[in-house]
């Protein structure tokens, strides 16, 4: 099913609009938050859906919270992108 599709495949009774959402990810030895990532979220049951280019650059951001190994970090997707730019 195409992430652009209307219909919402999770609920079925919701439709995918254009939104934010909070990716957090466990490195093991710590955890990533980046808040505010653009995304396709239901307007009835929540479900999110990151597309392709926005998961490539949420890796490049891990990536250098794994690199600072650190314990907690939460990040504002705007402030990321544009230290991923420079």
């Amino acid at each position: 099913m195409s992430i652009n599709s209307c219909l919402c495949p999770i609920c079925h009774s919701g439709k995918k609009q254009a939104g934010q959402t909070t990716f957090t990810v466990d490195l093991g030895f710590g955890v990533i938050v980046v808040r505010n990532v653009p995304a396709q979220v239901c307007d009835l049951c929540g479900s999110d859906w990151i597309e392709d280019k926005t998961a490539e650059t949420l890796e490049k951001i891990v990536d250098q919270a794994r690199q600072k190994h650190s314990v907690v970090e939460v990040a504002n997707w705007q402030q990321e992108i544009r230290s991923l730019a420079c």
